[in-house]
């Protein structure tokens, strides 16, 4: 199978994150693999949107486009897809730096036909230099990175994470684009889960088709001083929870929940018991890290209910796009709930 040519969508929404705009650019320019082309998506930001186009208006493999549809994440993804150009397109995020391999991980995964995404491994810069030591590995998901838990190796999953994956041009013609609504939408509430509902639904559309999550495609993500908090975590984890009764809705509970019940019946007990032993064997951070683990789970589980209650009383609403013209939503989009 001939190699795919990849394009790289990286969605921006803030001049505060300008010099990781660049950065983030800059490790893609420098991939060992080289991508078709990398496209920035500016969500409804005229002066960064200016700012991008005057920065790279000589560069013939860099394309600043404006997002085409609603405030948000999901509609930036599907600017971007739309407007790309390759066989496979591969998403980063807009403070984050890949290694010089990252893209060559991603095309290996792709000589399976079979294969439809391929996911790879986000490692945490800490703003502070280092992890705080009550923050427990397997909740690395609240500052978008990779978590304990995850086998290693490249490996079979039901979901990649989105801020370090791609996926082939046809798995979006099979299920439509990212469902708006469901993402960060410009609000302050850190919401997410759109890669999840987005691969379950691929699935759905295609049972052949396999998924991948190769942790040598590395990525570093920056950590802002404000997220090494435990207020930061607990809104994150309240906002999961929101954002997970919208994937059960979507797509039902048995898939929306499978993983995830795998997660707290054998992951987090054991990170909790780990937690307890360091605390007894005097080890800083011990007794913290099992204490976020359990307030990790009852606010997730406070914010599934919530989100449960507010779908069950029609308060919530998302729809699922079709890839073409600016990304536009369809009529015939899915109706569930958002939060």
């Amino acid at each position: 199978m001939s190699d795919p040519g990849i394009s790289v969508v990286i969605c921006v929404y803030t001049e505060d994150r300008w010099e990781d705009i660049l950065a983030a650019v800059s490790s893609v320019r420098a991939q060992s693999r080289p991508a078709l082309e990398t496209l920035l998506v500016v969500d409804h930001n005229p002066a960064l949107l200016d700012r991008l186009t005057g920065e790279y208006k000589e560069a013939g493999d860099v394309r600043v486009l404006a997002n085409a549809g609603p405030r948000g994440l999901s509609a930036g993804r599907n600017t971007g897809i739309a407007a790309s150009r390759g066989e496979v397109v591969a998403f980063l995020d807009d403070d984050a730096v890949a290694e010089r391999d990252w893209l060559r991980r991603f095309a290996e995964g792709y000589a399976d036909p079979r294969v439809m995404a391929v996911g790879g491994r986000t490692v945490p810069v800490w703003a502070s230099g280092r992890r705080p030591s009550w923050f427990p590995e397997e909740f690395d998901w609240v500052v978008g990175c990779s978590y304990r838990g995850l086998p290693p190796g490249r490996i079979r999953v039901r979901n990649v994470l989105g801020g370090n994956a791609s996926f082939r041009r046809t798995a979006f013609d099979a299920a439509g684009g990212f469902a708006t609504g469901i993402g960060r939408d410009g609000d302050k509430r850190p919401l997410g889960c759109e890669e999840t509902e987005l691969c379950i639904r691929l699935g759905r559309a295609r049972p052949e088709a396999v998924l991948l999550i190769d942790d040598r495609a590395v990525i570093h993500h920056r950590v802002p001083g404000a997220r090494e908090h435990f207020r930061y975590f607990r809104t994150r984890t309240w906002a999961e929870g929101l954002s997970k009764a919208l994937v059960a809705r979507s797509v039902g509970a048995d898939k929306g929940l499978q993983s995830e019940r795998r997660y707290t019946t054998r992951v987090l007990p054991a990170g909790v018991a780990r937690g307890l032993r360091d605390a007894l064997l005097g080890r800083p951070g011990g007794a913290g890290r099992a204490g976020a683990i359990v307030a990790g789970v009852l606010t997730a589980a406070g914010g599934y209910a919530v989100g449960t209650l507010r779908g069950r009383r029609g308060r919530t609403a998302f729809r699922v796009v079709e890839i073409g013209d600016g990304a536009r939503e369809t009529g015939d989009g899915q109706e569930g709930g958002t939060v």
